[in-house]
């Protein structure tokens, strides 16, 4: 483990001592990774008479909903499935079955947060069939179209799907697919020593009530699993992206972008493809929370600084969402990431060369570089604007990965010796100088004059 420095340690320490001594929380883990290391993990607390360590089991709640999502894009890179399809066409009877399956992976579907019945988190769970037949028009919520409305019950039905396709279990194939190839040996569907116990803390007296861990069924895939530090670590640097052969980090990427918001345009957190978001301070944080009786436990990721936090307490309630961020600020302002030095790289394609520099879309400047991947940037020359990367075809044209172009292609126009005069970006002109009367720039250019 990369060490940090001492005052870093200490103040980080402090942080988590306070959370821990205030908040009257039986033990709590937490820890930072900066680069696919673990570079700072400590403990407060006790499990069973002695610290927790990084092999100590806690439940992690719906973290286990990010899981379940992985499965499913699977399923949907294999070209089993749409993301625009509806749900009837594999798991048909409910409510709704007209949803697509996007629309439950981002909670914008309308269902109802909790299933019918018993507090679920409390109870054991019921089949898969006692599931769904509950799942009937008093589950609709009056959302608006496309609203954020958080479901439980959405990715019991996702666990069942995964289970139709796959014909097995759904825990069975989250150990196959995931768990395995990720070397993640110590998340389980239930409890496996070390582990802590779950507890509720008085409100008004230092005694705890001991939690039940009951076994979801149905509903396990939305919060059953019970996982390490260890392995939570190795979760957040898939989140971030790296992502093994488990999928794409691609389509981790997709994942993170928001599909629904719960606060307006301004929006500080919102839902991706199973992830949970959230900006905070300019950091772009994807990962998800977790809670069921007598834990609480998170995951956040900044895949721009490659930096992660990971909190696990076996509490009811009390430990602060603040607790998260407020390690990654002290991290930042402690020991900030040092750049790596730059060096000029031998395989850079010298003829995109003739590419770069500025272009005008109409008056407006932009420039377009040479990425250290290999990919172009368009962006504008200052100010806010529409920025994207764009990724090369065999065909000559390029593919736009984000902001307003993603997906649209990008075409170089020539003159009879080959030079670039122009960019077509799907009916936008590039030009070489605002509005150059030698560019096909539609509605034609009668050149410049002053005005009068």
């Amino acid at each position: 483990m990369t060490s940090l420095l001492p005052s870093t340690q200490r103040a980080l320490l402090r942080r988590l001592a306070v959370e821990q001594s205030e908040n009257r929380v039986p033990s709590l883990i937490a820890g930072l990774i900066r680069d696919g290391e673990t570079i700072w993990v400590d403990t407060r607390g006790q499990v069973g008479g002695r610290p927790s360590t990084t092999d100590t089991q806690y439940r992690v709640g719906s973290i286990t909903k990010t899981f379940v999502a992985v499965l499913v894009m699977r399923l949907r890179d294999e070209g089993r499935l749409d993301l625009a399809d509806k749900l009837d066409e594999y798991v048909p009877g409910t409510s709704i079955g007209k949803q697509s399956i996007g629309q439950i992976l981002s909670h914008s579907s309308g269902l109802t947060a909790e299933p019918a019945g018993q507090w679920w988190e409390r109870t054991p769970g019921g089949s898969a069939d006692e599931l769904l037949s509950t799942i009937d028009e008093h589950a609709r919520r009056p959302t608006p179209r496309h609203g954020f409305h958080y479901s439980n019950v959405g990715f019991g039905v996702l666990g069942e799907l995964v289970s139709r396709l796959r014909g097995a279990p759904w825990g069975e194939v989250l150990q196959r697919e995931i768990l395995e190839p990720l070397g993640m040996k110590r998340t389980t569907l239930s409890p496996v020593a070390p582990h802590a116990e779950g507890f509720a803390v008085h409100p008004w007296a230092d005694v705890v009530l001991p939690e039940p861990a009951e076994d979801a069924g149905a509903m396990a895939p939305a919060g059953q699993l019970w996982s390490t530090f260890e392995d939570m670590a190795s979760w957040a640097r898939f989140v971030s992206g790296d992502t093994g052969e488990v999928l794409h980090p691609a389509t981790v990427a997709e994942m993170r972008l928001p599909g629904s918001v719960d606060d307006g345009p301004e929006w500080r957190g919102g839902y991706g493809l199973g992830l949970q978001l959230m900006r905070y301070r300019g950091r772009r944080l994807a990962g998800h929370t977790g809670s069921m009786p007598g834990f609480l436990a998170t995951v956040w990721t900044d895949p721009a600084e490659a930096t992660g936090v990971i909190f696990m307490a076996n509490t009811t309630a009390g430990v602060t969402g603040a607790l998260a961020t407020d390690l990654l600020d002290l991290l930042a302002e402690h020991e900030p990431r040092i750049p790596a030095a730059w060096e000029p790289r031998g395989d850079v394609d010298l003829q995109l060369l003739e590419l770069t520099g500025q272009w005008y879309w109409g008056p407006t400047p932009y420039a377009l570089r040479v990425l250290r991947d290999g990919l172009l940037d368009l962006s504008p020359w200052q100010g806010r604007g529409r920025a994207s990367r764009f990724r090369a075809n065999p065909d000559g044209t390029w593919t736009g990965l984000d902001g307003y172009y993603a997906g649209e292609i990008l075409r170089v126009g020539r003159d009879e010796s080959g030079v670039p005069t122009h960019l077509d970006l799907n009916t936008f002109i590039f030009t070489r100088t605002p509005y150059d009367s030698d560019a096909p720039v539609p509605g034609g250019v009668a050149g410049w004059r002053p005005a009068r």
